[in-house]
């Protein structure tokens, strides 16, 4: 029985995750106890929590789950997997132990979820991982995502508060992929850019994890739900600095920009618009587009590296590789008073 995904919910992905803001709000006030052990806790609003057993490990927590982001099942729960193992790798560790989450229609046919766990448990497998259980309730939506436990010695951890001034910015993956999805469920794309997004969100970020363990890279976050502007305004913030970004070299999935200049922009673009609001600025000369994809919700997103001035072309084609898409798109500046972010 063909179990179409994609018409099950109207938004899929990290786009469907509550607004920075509110969220912020929130979380606010309510109390968390804190331990010495406690490497990174929500302070800084980072990938995962990190706790230190002893001197050569510590334990990466995290966990992500969302509704579907295309129509088959299978695909599914491959991007939901490897979206939830990107924590992961974000902190420069490797993930050890995971559990599905599961929410699925009672009418539904079964061999759909069947499909969306052997997606999972395919990445998961990439990963090195183990699959340890999970749990599944009954919901309207599909949604399926992971709750991940890694590992990573604590010299080797990296967190979104560790740019420094000087260092050069690398994106690993082109963004566009809420555009890509928004435009497969109206009809208005070829299937070209969104059968590159999806192949991208499928797309490990265990390579880059590597590649910022051997530079000893100390800064990086990967970029989902808040878009590129979101979680550079977040780790910029976090690491007391502000960033200048050169529009024209952040790589876009082929056919978004013209996707947004038909005017396909999801909801999700001024939601995080407004989240930024004014610590971002734009010079005259960057076009709409190029500016409306920066908000874009992404799910599954590359690695966006703090690299060393002196190591960055080398650490970039070493990514290269991997991720043919990597490109340095800006540098880390002093905090200024007039915006966090400088797109020029």
């Amino acid at each position: 029985m063909e179990y179409d995904l994609l018409k099950t919910s109207t938004e899929g992905g990290c786009s469907a995750k509550l607004p920075a803001d509110k969220l912020a709000q929130l979380l606010g006030d309510i109390p968390m106890l804190s331990s010495a052990d406690i490497m990174v806790d929500i302070s800084t609003h980072d990938d995962a929590g990190v706790y230190r057993l002893n001197d050569d490990t510590a334990l990466i927590v995290t966990t992500d789950f969302f509704p579907p982001v295309c129509s088959s099942p299978y695909e599914f729960g491959q991007i939901a997997a490897a979206n939830s193992l990107s924590d992961v790798y974000a902190m420069g560790g490797k993930p050890l132990l995971v559990l599905n989450l599961n929410m699925f229609p009672a009418d539904a046919p079964l061999e759909a979820l069947h499909d969306i766990l052997s997606g999972g448990a395919n990445k998961v497998a990439e990963a090195g991982a183990f699959i340890m259980g999970g749990h599944t309730i009954v919901d309207a939506t599909p949604k399926y995502g992971l709750a991940v436990v890694g590992t990573v010695r604590p010299g080797q951890l990296v967190t979104n508060d560790g740019a420094r001034p000087g260092d050069i910015l690398i994106l690993t993956k082109p963004i566009g992929t809420g555009v890509a999805i928004a435009a497969h469920r109206t009809g208005m794309d070829s299937k070209e850019c969104y059968t590159i997004a999806i192949k991208n969100m499928k797309r490990l970020n265990d390579d880059a994890a590597e590649i910022m363990r051997l530079y000893g890279i100390k800064g990086a976050t990967d970029v989902t739900g808040f878009g590129l502007a979101g979680h550079l305004v977040k780790m910029m913030e976090a690491s007391g600095c502000s960033a200048e970004i050169y529009g024209d070299t952040v790589p876009l999935i082929d056919g978004v920009e013209e996707l947004l200049s038909d005017g396909c922009v999801p909801g999700t673009v001024f939601r995080n618009k407004e989240f930024v609001g004014g610590r971002i600025s734009f010079k005259s000369t960057v076009g709409t587009e190029r500016r409306l994809a920066l908000f874009d919700a992404q799910t599954s997103g590359g690695m966006l590296i703090a690299a060393d001035y002196a190591k960055a072309a080398e650490i970039a084609d070493k990514l290269r590789e991997h991720y043919p898409s990597t490109a340095i798109i800006g540098e880390v500046t002093e905090a200024n008073d007039e915006a966090r972010i400088k797109v020029l």
